[in-house]
Formats: structure tokens, sequence, C-alpha cells
């Protein structure tokens, strides 16, 4: 996997593409002002991973109102937990309250792919990040692939427990379609090794407090599980597991690395986090957006991210990135 040295030039890059700017139109829907407003609808307030992406989005507005001398906005309308038809809600709200774009990442694609193909049609076009709508109108898609995702969460961590023991998958929103391809992923790359066994798969409402009770109910039901493969990293966002469960005895691999869960690198009961750089997922999408729709180009439909590995190796480099893109809660241990 490339380092997070590749993300941020990435980033860099797609600001930098963003020069040709020529004497176009802002906007596609008629009767909209000057200027970019993005509607940016995420799945969860409460998720510290979403509030990264909202802030790398406001940092991309920023770059390019200065750059271009056009107002870019940010308008957050993340309903405070999981709602497939919230989020159909907003997207619609977004549209009548004259956004120019949508940027969502998808609670249940079912219920916001109507809402999605609306907005198209009202002349306001719609990009994913982190979870997708693939049968939807919008033009494009940023994020992991998700199979692949799942893939490597469980090679790392038959690697950490010596390809045998029992393991438990914990997979968040049952609706997810992004959760749903990592958990296919932990399931297919399991198939490699004999000697493994998955006792269940469980699922949980996506706060830090849900997730982390979940592991220790499960933990207390099922003694015999040794590893958790995390598709996300929900409960280390808590210290609850860090007393709960012994490293000696379980071991850890989950998706993101926030500064939150470095303490669980730290102290060997998550030895590797794959880190989805979260702060691109606003960056690197509203780069997008304003490609598209104001300087007119041609955007992939799916541009991918790759994952960072976290070990203890580079926990200090990884803390230091973290704090370049802004995050005030990084532990100063990690700094040094």
């Amino acid at each position: 996997m490339r380092t997070w040295t590749y993300g941020l030039a990435l980033a860099l890059a797609l600001a930098t593409a963003c020069s040709k700017e020529g004497n176009r139109n802002v906007v596609e829907a008629p009767g909209r002002g000057p200027g970019l407003k993005i509607a940016m609808i995420a799945k969860a307030s409460t998720n510290p991973v979403f509030l990264s992406a909202r802030t790398g989005a406001e940092a991309a507005a920023k770059e390019l109102s200065q750059k271009h001398n056009v107002p870019v906005e940010i308008v957050w309308l993340t309903p405070p937990g999981e709602d497939g038809q919230v989020q159909a809600q907003r997207i619609a709200q977004a549209v009548n309250e004259g956004a120019n774009a949508v940027l969502i990442s998808c609670s249940d694609a079912g219920k916001v792919t109507g809402a999605i193909n609306d907005a198209v049609a009202r002349g306001v076009p719609v990009m994913t990040f982190d979870s997708d709508a693939p049968d939807s109108k919008r033009f494009a898609f940023y994020g992991v692939d998700d199979v692949k995702t799942g893939q490597a969460v469980m090679d790392e961590l038959a690697k950490q427990m010596g390809e045998k023991g029992s393991i438990a998958i914990l997979a968040g929103n049952q609706n997810a379609p992004n959760l749903r391809k990592r958990v296919d992923g932990v399931k297919e790359a399991a198939k490699k090794y004999p000697n493994m066994k998955i006792v269940e798969t469980f699922y949980h409402v996506e706060t830090p407090q849900d997730a982390a009770a979940e592991v220790v109910r499960a933990q207390n039901a099922y003694p015999q599980i040794q590893g958790w493969a995390m598709i996300g990293g929900w409960p280390l966002f808590t210290q609850t597991l860090l007393t709960d469960l012994d490293p000696k005895k379980v071991k850890i691999v989950a998706v993101d690395a926030l500064p939150a869960e470095l303490a669980y690198v730290q102290k060997g009961l998550a030895p590797v986090l794959l880190a989805q750089p979260t702060y691109l997922w606003g960056y690197v999408s509203v780069n997008k957006i304003f490609e598209k729709v104001h300087l007119k180009q041609d955007v992939p439909q799916i541009i991918p991210m790759d994952l960072v590995r976290v070990t203890k190796d580079n926990l200090g480099q990884w803390a230091r990135q973290l704090k370049d893109w802004g995050f005030t809660d990084v532990p100063v241990e990690y700094l040094k």
C-alpha cells in the first residue's frame, strides 16, 4: 500500500488541476446566483470520520475561493444519526434552498437513489464519497474499493494471529452498501485461512458507545473470540476496549486511524489500522465538484482512494499528518 504522502500529493495535484477557469457560468441549474454552494450530506454528524471530511471540504472551498475569486460554500446538512430517509429529505432540501451541487455518503443507497436522480433532473449534480449509490445518476464516486478493504482487514488480522483462531466481524449499519461489500471482502479472504473461523458478524448503531458495547457483549457471549475484523473503527473512538480487552488474548484490525484510535496501536490491541484519509473525502471531492460544475471539465466516474497502513513503526508520522490536516486532538506523545 502507498503511504500517506501519496494521498497528500493527490490532493495537491487535484487542487492544481483547477487552474483553467475560463469565462464560464458557475452553475448549470437556472435561477441560482454566482458562486458555488455545495450541500454536504455525510452519514452521521456524530461520527468523527465525517467531521474530518467536513474539515477537508471547507479547506478546499477556502482555497478554491481564493484562487479563482469565486465564492465556494459548504453547507453541512448531515443528520445526527444514520438515516437514509432523512438523507433523501436533505437532498431535496438542498435543491430547494439553491445548492449548486450535492456531496453525499449514502447510508442506504436504495433510499437515496430516487432523491439523487430527482436532484440531477433539476439541474443539480451529485457526487458520492465513502459509500456509493452506483445505480443513481451521480456523476462520480470517491472512496476505497470496499471489497479489497475487507480483504485487507482479514489478511492483516490473519498475520497478527498466526493464521489460526476464532474471529468476529464488526460491521456497523447492515443497510450501508459500502459496509456490506467490506463484510463480503472479509469473508472471501477468510477462505484462504483454513485454521481460522468466523464466529459471527455483528451489526450495530454507528456510534462509538453502541459499537463498544456490542464488542463487549459479543466477547462475553463468545469468549472464544481471539480477533476482531472491524470494517469501521467505531468502538476505537472510546477508551472502553483498552480496559475491557486484553491485547495478549485479543487482536483487532480496523479501518480508520483518527487521533482517538491511536492509543490502540500504541498498546498493541490494534497493531494495524488501515486508515482512510478521511480529510481527503471532503478535500478531493470538493475539488472534483468544482472541476465538474464550474470548470466544465470531465471527471472520472470512479476516483480511487488508497488505504494507509498505520502501525507503531509509522505512528508518529501519521499523527503529524493528522495534525497538519487540522486535527486538534492528536495526543502530544505521538507527535514527538
